[in-house]
């Protein structure tokens, strides 16, 4: 790309600012056109105001409403018809190269009313008209005037030197230089720029003075216009800030990932990044002090600003260990430890949160909008997550809530029915701009590079889901199925959203009542009735497009009496039989399975126990067979990069293992061991080996053979061979 394209869009940002100027003392018109712009466009107009009253508004906010997390469609969208609006010639930028971008739950420079001082908007004008007016001229005149509104404008709350900073290089980037975190980092930490330059300019400050500022921008001016930098000017010097940031945030997790591994981190490592949404009942302080601060921010914070960047520690006890060095020795924290750990490690974008005020009352509800981030600029609660507020206001808590400052409240499903039940229909009517969840992308190539399957098999079974819209993987303990059920429908639906799925396991106790709807008891003594899982995913997939798929894993599907917990939905979950409608058993309402809903089962065939499944199901549900995948290309790969001859062996004698269970008349292919028990192993000691061998296998083996307990023994024996 050109240097005229990478930076088109200085030129279009220059004369919209001069154009913007006019507006310093008609901003009722401006509001106006606010308004007009999303009625062009179509796009809900972000919460500029307390129920988006808007009286006042100032042109750095302006510049937010394009200069934060859009997409590109949307942007350029909002870019037009700004043009169109404010008669703009300039061409409207295709390339936003080296434009820092604001969270889109923190797009206003100033505070709502009631909370925002009388001249907070009228100065950030004033700075506005200033800056203008040093990109012009930096003489010490004009260096004076900026630096006044600068300081002013840079101490009001809510505000600090990213946001200021950024806005400044909006609007002047060959001028004024943009200092927030990645820049910041890019200057002082990367090794980037010269040591000798670092060593003089002014230290970071949270909210750093105009004098130590203008320091900083003169000095990199210079070097940047000298023989000794690469880099031309501030906005190539943004630009790579950014670009080498990436890198060495691919590399670090990367490493990351590595030593994760290497350690075993975790519980759940082979189902990382699909998980689903998780609840969270959340105390914005002590009191809820801080609600109304993070409220307007669009963040959530977290304490323990004493033991710094939490993303720093790699275990829950190192958290622990730091509280009790730095904070108090005899104190365990054992609790505080684990909410910090969740906070940073297992909270994700797209969870949702229930804000409370002591153990009575709830006080609003929002969604995660990012990761986990150190904010050093903050005065108090650095350690955040920017969050999409929905709703605020008081509603008494059903019951007592717990005192800790945040819990994950997920697995209490009647808790979290209660507390959506305060917002639910606010949630229904909410027109508000929706908060856009970073979703990664998910293919088939990233599915087969996790999922030992080859692509005819992986093409074979997209084909069977589309189709028949409901399906069963089967297969022998092992073979992956649990594994592979998620990122199957993830790699369907090509991104990984974990509020289109949904996971629930079947047993012997499940009923209709739990997944459908039935009468449950109250605390009162009476009675209520109460939705199941399937009847609220279905109702969520509903109101989607029918091109938008839904999936609903079931995880031990056979081991539910399946007549008894389907009801009349057995013929409604038929691919040809999707949107015809029958009336409920419990409630006076005719229910379909909406047509954008898939159903995967899973079904371990090695379970003598289990009866053999319905006619009326199995012409339902297509069936899959899971197989061992040591043949294919991942596996193949993985097993090379282990470079251990012991495992080579290992792995060859349960090849030859399975081909004996596969012709054994009482067994067959359904019970050959699967490749998952050899799997994410973090070394191949002998005792990791042999620990799979006499902990996993040995009594698996003697369960297949149970009346053969020779042929048992002498197979155990040749696995623990390999390993010697």
């Amino acid at each position: 790309m050109s240097e005229q394209n990478q930076f088109d869009w200085v030129d279009f940002y220059k004369e919209l600012s001069g154009k913007l100027l006019q507006y310093k003392d008609n901003r009722e018109e401006l509001i106006e056109k606010v308004r007009k712009i999303y009625e062009i466009t179509g796009i809900n107009l972000p919460t500029l105001e307390k129920d988006n009253q808007i009286v006042d508004i100032d042109p750095f906010t302006f510049f937010g409403l394009f200069n934060k997390k859009l997409t590109d469609a949307n942007r350029l969208s909002i870019l037009k018809a700004i043009a169109e609006l404010f008669d703009v010639k300039a061409p409207v930028p295709t390339a936003f190269d080296s434009i820092p971008v604001l969270n889109p739950q923190n797009v206003t420079f100033y505070y709502f009313i009631p909370d925002r001082g009388d001249n907070d908007i009228q100065d950030l004008w004033e700075l506005f008209d200033t800056a203008l007016a040093y990109a012009k001229d930096p003489l010490p005149d004009t260096i004076a005037k900026v630096s006044k509104y600068f300081d002013l404008c840079i101490n009001k709350k809510g505000n600090g030197n990213s946001k200021i900073t950024m806005g400044l290089y909006w609007i002047a980037p060959n001028a004024l230089l943009n200092l927030d975190q990645r820049n910041t980092w890019y200057i002082y930490e990367s090794g980037k720029i010269p040591e000798e330059l670092v060593k003089t300019l002014p230290e970071i400050e949270a909210k750093i003075p105009s004098d130590k500022y203008f320091d900083i921008v003169e000095k990199l001016r210079a070097y940047l216009q000298s023989d000794a930098s690469q880099l031309k000017d501030f906005k190539e010097l943004s630009f790579e800030a950014w670009k080498y940031s990436e890198q060495v945030n691919q590399e670090q997790a990367a490493a990351k990932k590595v030593e994760a591994q290497r350690e075993n981190k975790g519980a759940a490592i082979a189902d990382e990044g699909v998980e689903t949404v998780h609840y969270w009942i959340y105390a914005p302080g002590d009191g809820a002090m801080y609600w109304d601060e993070f409220y307007s921010a669009g963040i959530m914070g977290i304490g323990w600003d004493d033991i710094g960047d939490l993303s720093a520690y790699n275990t829950k006890s190192e958290m622990r260990q730091a509280m009790q060095e730095k904070i108090d020795p005899s104190r365990s924290f054992k609790n505080d430890a684990h909410a910090t750990w969740q906070f940073v490690n297992e909270m994700k974008p797209g969870d949702i949160i229930f804000a409370k005020k002591g153990m009575h009352q709830v006080i609003g509800r929002g969604v995660v909008g990012s990761d986990y981030e150190f904010d050093p600029q903050r005065d108090h609660y650095k350690n955040i997550r920017q969050v999409k507020w929905t709703h605020k206001g008081e509603w008494q808590h059903p019951g007592q809530a717990v005192m800790k400052t945040l819990t994950d409240i997920t697995a209490y499903t009647d808790y979290v029915e209660k507390l959506n039940s305060l917002f639910e229909s606010e949630i229904e009517d909410d027109i508000e701009e929706p908060v856009e969840i970073d979703l990664k992308p998910y293919d088939a190539d990233m599915f087969l590079e996790e999922v030992y399957m080859d692509k005819t098999k992986y093409d074979t079974l997209v084909a069977l889901v589309e189709k028949k819209k409901n399906v069963i993987l089967q297969g022998a303990p092992g073979v992956g199925k649990t594994f592979a059920a998620k990122r199957l429908a993830y790699s369907i639906m090509g991104v990984k959203d974990p509020s289109r799925v949904m996971m629930v396991q079947f047993h012997q106790s499940y009923s209709y009542e739990d997944f459908i709807m039935g009468f449950r008891p109250t605390q009162e003594g009476g009675f209520e009735l109460k939705h199941g899982a399937f009847y609220d995913f279905c109702k969520s997939a509903e109101v989607d497009s029918e091109d938008t798929p839904y999936f609903f894993i079931i995880d031990e599907i056979n081991r539910g009496n399946l007549s008894k917990i389907f009801g009349e939905l057995f013929m409604l979950i038929e691919s040809d039989k999707r949107g015809i409608e029958l009336k409920l058993l419990y409630a006076d309402e005719k229910f379909s399975v909406p047509k954008n809903v898939y159903i995967i089962g899973m079904m371990n065939t090695a379970d003598r126990s289990l009866a053999m499944m319905d006619y009326a199901l199995r012409r339902r549900f297509a069936f899959f067979d899971m197989e061992p995948g040591f043949n294919t290309k991942g596996f193949r790969q993985y097993q090379e990069a282990l470079q251990s001859e012991k495992f080579n062996k290992l792995i060859d004698r349960v090849e030859a293992l399975n081909a004996d269970i596969a012709s054994d008349d009482s067994l067959g292919e359904g019970f050959c061991i699967g490749h998952s028990y050899f799997c994410e192993l973090k070394e191949t000691s002998d005792q990791t080996l042999s620990g799979i061998v006499e902990f996993e296998l040995a009594p698996l083996l003697k369960e297949y053979w149970f009346d053969e307990p020779a042929k048992a023994k002498t197979w155990i024996e040749d696995l623990r061979s390999a390993i010697k």
